[in-house]
């Protein structure tokens, strides 16, 4: 099995509060699975602001379609961390899924996860970190992760469906009072690859919903949620449906949308 490496330097000024302005030269290394084939990924801590005191950890493994955006996508939240005073870790070894590991982290981002992904023990050691106050965040294909872990789509939100072809499409953004939608206007232009749901949770809080007649191929009529939140089984949840392409990561729109859920998740709102 061949891993592909990708190494970016990034360098960040991170002005923290009562210790002045820290110059933090890190070296971001991803090592992505490839396609269907799992494989074993030494854990890589990806620590932008070491200073700050919330820690994200960003996990993307995956063992069905594998998301070109995901390396762009960790390489995102690196940059959000260093500006907005989070630390983020990148992992796609299921292994960290355990109680000792994950209550260092205040949130836990499915970043386009895809099918199983984790064991018996670690998705029980990640119901529990959800109970005990820990948070969540799924980013598009998180919503086609764990088919057969019930509690999973409760908490997610939704499972994926299907999906048309990538274009343009008009999102109408129906909550402005949270921080991930109060930058946006009440319609928002976008493109991206659109997401069919099924086993929509009732009780989440939609913040946008798609606009069909905008565009080919959608099935969940006129209430096609895209984005929303909600309080599950102790902890808090946050998903967007966007994010397939590497290009929506450079969209400041969808950067804000993601620091807002980030917010939320971090209970900073």
């Amino acid at each position: 099995m061949r891993l592909f490496r990708c190494t970016i330097a990034l360098i960040a000024l991170v002005t923290v509060i009562g210790c002045g302005s820290t110059k933090i030269q890190e070296e971001v290394t991803l090592n992505p699975n490839l396609h269907n084939t799992p494989v074993q990924i030494p854990e890589k801590i990806i620590s932008a602001n070491t200073l700050a005191k919330d820690r994200v950890l960003v996990f993307s493994k995956t063992n069905g379609f594998r998301h070109k955006s995901i390396e762009k996508g960790v390489a995102t939240f690196v940059k959000l961390g260093v500006a907005n005073n989070f630390a983020v870790s990148h992992t796609e070894d299921s292994l960290q899924f355990n109680s000792e590991n994950l209550k260092k982290f205040k949130l836990v981002v499915f970043l386009s996860t895809t099918m199983d992904v984790l064991g018996d023990e670690q998705q029980a050691a990640f119901e529990k970190y959800i109970q005990d106050g820990g948070s969540y965040m799924g980013v598009h294909a998180a919503a086609d992760t764990e088919y057969e872990w019930p509690w999973y789509n409760k908490l997610v939100g939704a499972y994926f469906l299907s999906h048309p072809k990538q274009q343009t499409a008009t999102i109408n953004v129906v909550d402005h009072n949270h921080p991930a939608t109060k930058h946006l206007a009440d319609i928002w232009t976008h493109f991206d690859e659109w997401y069919n749901y099924k086993n929509i949770n009732s009780e989440v809080n939609v913040l946008m919903k798609l606009d069909e007649s905008s565009y080919e191929g959608g099935k969940n009529g006129d209430n096609h949620p895209i984005a929303w939140y909600h309080e599950y089984d102790g902890g808090r949840a946050f998903y967007t449906g966007l994010g397939h392409t590497e290009e929506a990561f450079d969209d400041l729109n969808f950067r804000q949308h993601l620091v807002g859920g980030i917010e939320y998740c971090l209970k900073r709102d």
